[in-house]
């Protein structure tokens, strides 16, 4: 599994795992900060940036954005 940029530090360390007993989402955490957020593999699009379909929304304790694992951007969603 190749690793990401965390959006929390922006260090190469963002992986993701999947337990079903823990959550039904996709749980991505970084090994160097230890951010931690969840996502909802429903809600991938084409990014405005790069136009990969590679932007998804991901969640944690604070804020839920859109995040891109090709070109690293985010966007907060303000509720």
């Amino acid at each position: 599994m190749a690793e990401q940029n965390c959006p929390n530090c922006k260090e190469n360390t963002f992986t993701w795992h999947n337990d079903d007993e823990e959550s039904p989402f996709t749980i991505w955490s970084c090994r160097n900060c230890g951010y931690r957020a969840f996502e909802n593999e429903s809600t991938i699009r084409n990014c405005p940036n790069c136009n990969k379909g590679t932007d998804s929304i991901l969640n944690d304790n604070i804020k839920t954005y859109w995040w891109c694992s090709n070109c690293d951007r985010t966007e907060i969603i303000s509720n």
